[in-house]
């Protein structure tokens, strides 16, 4: 992303001459896609929000309940459809690079680790939207889904509208750092992807 934070800053700040609830909407817009089709740039809103928020023109409690409601709104829809579309085709279909016998041991890691998934799912970029898909389909419970989730981005949402608010004057060295994060990580994503597919091609045919 080559995005800088002014450049944010100026769209929301032109969204200021139709009223400050505008803004509001925007975010929760911007923070809702952002896990329905990723890698929608939904965290640098929320350092623009930030910046907004340090020299008063928004409000800081609305301001990160607006952005973890978006976040949460996404992340629950794709769990309501791992859960009851996506889990019931993959039973059907039973596919050889992700079978019924994958579903029964994905249940198996989510009831022993799900809790600390959850917890750091808002922190893993690139894969949260994958992994309230996978809660859904492994049908782990939802309320718990919807706590641990919402506790995972509070924490982040609130840690980085600190970081914007505190860091003000900053904020493109900021966004720079959070581009690169981006860079480094979205290829290690597709190269853990690419392993995945390989040992499951290479176990097929052994095991056909």
């Amino acid at each position: 992303m080559t995005e800088s934070a002014a450049q944010f800053n100026e769209l929301l700040d032109s969204i200021f001459q139709y009223g400050a609830v505008w803004v509001y909407v925007v975010l929760l817009v911007a923070c809702l896609v952002e896990n329905l089709f990723p890698p929608f740039p939904g965290d640098m809103f929320i350092l623009a929000a930030g910046g907004l928020v340090a020299v008063g023109r928004l409000m800081p409690v609305p301001t990160l309940l607006v952005i973890v409601g978006g976040g949460m709104t996404s992340v629950m829809l794709l769990y309501v459809i791992g859960r009851r579309y996506g889990r019931e085709y993959i039973l059907r279909k039973n596919f050889r690079f992700f079978s019924a016998a994958d579903v029964a041991r994905m249940e198996g890691r989510l009831s022993r680790w799900g809790w600390l998934i959850l917890l750091l799912s808002r922190f893993i970029p690139g894969v949260r939207s994958a992994i309230a898909l996978a809660a859904g389909i492994g049908k782990y419970p939802q309320v718990k889904m919807a706590a641990l989730s919402t506790i995972s981005y509070l924490a982040f949402s609130g840690l980085l509208l600190l970081l914007a608010m505190k860091l003000v004057n900053n904020l493109d060295a900021v966004v720079g750092y959070f581009a690169l994060y981006n860079k480094i990580i979205w290829p290690i994503i597709g190269i853990l992807v690419l392993t995945y597919v390989i040992f499951k091609y290479r176990r097929m045919r052994k095991n056909p």
